[in-house]
């Protein structure tokens, strides 16, 4: 397998999130019936990040699930290192799918009117919290100080900003308000914080296990505390949707590696931090700690539903925020590839909320 890592500048991806549609509904393209043939691709680009929150990816591609499926389609990878710059990237046409985080996979699709990508499989829940340096036990404490999150308009991003603002604090997207926040690439938020230069960050994991572990800081916010059952979206797999019109052959076989690698870690529990750190270690040249991906895998859940329910209150987050325009997400998910597999490995489908297709209608 090539890996390309793509590297964007900030002042791209900000231009990215805050440009938009206005208010006006999306037009969804036609994306054909789940059962449609297509013709499959000569290759598959898939982007993704090094996180704990992709271990779907990092097992699918470790383990060989990804291409056992795909066949004759070449599969070639991309890692990001927040949703903004891989939305980009996908819109570009540069990839085609990405998992990625929730928020950016809404903004993609208001922004192009519904046209640009679907959301096809859920991959990840939970994972993601606010930690903080040592001095601060309450969210009165946060006044003053400067907070990273890994992209201006990530989930992440979104989630804090969402917070803060429910805690009667002001920011804006340049850095400004009550609390600073700074987008920061993540390595170097945990650099910073050892150096004493932010005061806390909102982050996935393993990061806010290696700021705990590694750094010292202690969690403030868990982010699912903020969502009923604690279920919250933070990772799903969206494929571009001429892609999926195109190949619908080929996004079956990369839903079928997905699910297979969900089954992986359900059945490899005790070896599914050394596979993931395996595939960590070759992305960024170093492994975890034992101590960090363990905590790390405590605060994550594995399963293929997005939680479509969740998404138009993520829309309104992000509206919020200031970090996306008001926009219709009515087509987003198309669901139907992911419920026939489901279907075949008598498994629950899962629900597109009303929000696309789903098999169901």
């Amino acid at each position: 397998m090539k890996t390309r890592i793509l590297t964007l500048t900030a002042l791209a991806a900000a231009a990215m999130v805050l440009a938009g549609c206005g208010a006006s509904p999306a037009q969804p393209a036609s994306t054909g019936e789940a059962d449609a043939t297509g013709t499959p691709a000569t290759e598959l680009r898939l982007g993704y990040f090094a996180n704990v929150t992709h271990a779907p990816a990092l097992v699918g591609l470790e383990e060989g699930l990804f291409q056992e499926e795909l066949g004759d389609t070449t599969l070639t990878t991309q890692i990001f290192n927040a949703g903004p710059a891989a939305v980009e990237a996908l819109s570009a046409g540069a990839i085609d799918a990405a998992y990625i985080g929730p928020n950016p996979s809404i903004n993609t699709f208001i922004q192009s009117g519904g046209q640009s990508a679907r959301v096809v499989a859920g991959a990840t829940t939970g994972g993601a919290a606010l930690v903080v340096r040592d001095g601060i036990d309450s969210a009165a404490d946060l006044a003053g100080t400067t907070l990273a999150t890994p992209q201006l308009g990530n989930t992440q991003d979104v989630a804090l900003r969402s917070w803060l603002q429910d805690e009667g604090f002001t920011t804006d997207t340049s850095g400004g308000g009550d609390v600073q926040i700074t987008p920061t690439e993540n390595a170097q938020t945990l650099t910073l914080f050892q150096q004493g230069g932010i005061d806390g960050a909102w982050l996935p994991e393993p990061w806010v296990s290696r700021l705990v572990v590694d750094a010292g800081a202690h969690v403030l916010v868990d982010e699912a505390d903020l969502w009923p059952d604690g279920a919250f979206p933070t990772t799903v797999l969206l494929v571009r949707a001429e892609f999926l019109d195109e190949h619908p052959e080929t996004v079956r076989a990369l839903l079928a590696g997905h699910l297979d690698a969900l089954a992986w870690l359900d059945e490899h529990g005790a070896d599914a931090a050394t596979t993931i750190n395996a595939k960590l270690a070759a992305d960024t040249g170093k492994p975890l700690d034992d101590a960090v991906i363990a905590r790390a895998l405590e605060n994550v859940t594995f399963a293929p539903d997005p939680h479509a329910e969740a998404f138009q209150k993520l829309v309104d987050n992000g509206v919020a925020a200031g970090t996306q325009k008001k926009g219709s997400i009515e087509g987003l998910f198309d669901l139907r590839l992911l419920n026939g597999l489901l279907a075949e490995r008598d498994a629950k489908t899962v629900s597109a909320g009303g929000l696309g297709e789903d098999g169901d209608s």
